[in-house]
């Protein structure tokens, strides 16, 4: 109970990283530049390469539909296991708003809807 108290008193948003910036602390979570965008035009506050998924589960899941559940449940996995993803959320819960950047096509099926709701589901500190 304390931590969904708590998950709404901070907001983690995602958006793609060819839109508009629309203020917030400005993260992109992608393990490679997006093709087409200029560091300058991407506004970024952080990119973090160490959250996002490590190449070989990025090149296996290749973004096809049939293997998204495989790659959310092997992503957490990677989740639990990285020492730097416990820093990132309190960075998150530091701030009113998050931005998590994607370079991906697909809104729904992305390393960072994978990434935002881990976070927001993970207790913070004295839950």
């Amino acid at each position: 109970m304390a931590a969904s108290r708590e998950s709404s008193s901070w907001n983690v948003r995602i958006r793609r990283i060819y839109e508009p910036p629309d203020g917030g602390f400005r993260v992109l979570v992608d393990r490679l530049w997006p093709r087409g965008v200029s560091k300058e035009k991407a506004s970024l506050d952080e990119w973090l390469k160490d959250v996002a998924p490590s190449t070989g589960l990025r090149k296996w899941f290749g973004h096809r539909p049939e293997r998204w559940e495989g790659f959310v449940q092997r992503y957490r996995a990677e989740l639990a296991d990285n020492p730097g993803v416990a820093d990132f959320n309190l960075e998150c819960r530091s701030r009113p708003d998050t931005v998590l950047l994607y370079g991906a096509r697909n809104e729904k099926e992305n390393e960072a809807v994978v990434l935002r709701d881990y976070l927001l589901a993970v207790p913070g500190p004295g839950a």
